[in-house]
């Protein structure tokens, strides 16, 4: 699992590290089932509070991420495709929502901004 923080980032290190996690699922790096490091370990080498891994740990897993396993450590859940595919559209919504801000802040019409979007999606 690779996981970094920022201390510099407005967003709590929790979140940082809840989002690298889940990122990392949907985007298939981390498989069902896979061990992940204990709040301990994963506390040690990214140099914060143990407290602070553990929240985003259970953050996971009340989202349906991960699941903990008394004495035997933190997993991948079990990849439930709707959910996924929903987590997945829920995070374009909130990228596009940012490009729909951006552009009524600069004075770009729904239609410039349609064909933008074209462009760039048909550009690769």
């Amino acid at each position: 699992m690779d996981c970094s923080i920022s201390h510099s980032s407005s967003q709590p290190i929790y979140e940082q590290i809840v989002n690298q996690i889940k990122n990392q699922i949907l985007a298939g790096k981390l498989q069902e089932g896979e061990l992940l490091p204990s709040i301990r370990v994963l506390a040690q080498q990214l140099r914060i509070s143990v407290i602070t891994t553990k929240r985003a740990y259970d953050e996971l897993e009340q989202q349906g991420f991960l699941r903990s396993v008394a004495g035997k450590g933190t997993f991948v859940a079990a990849a439930d495709l709707s959910f996924l595919q929903e987590e997945k559209l829920r995070q374009l919504e909130n990228l596009l929502q940012k490009a729909v801000d951006a552009a009524r802040m600069h004075g770009i019409s729904l239609e410039e901004l349609i064909r933008i979007l074209t462009f760039i999606y048909q550009e690769e």
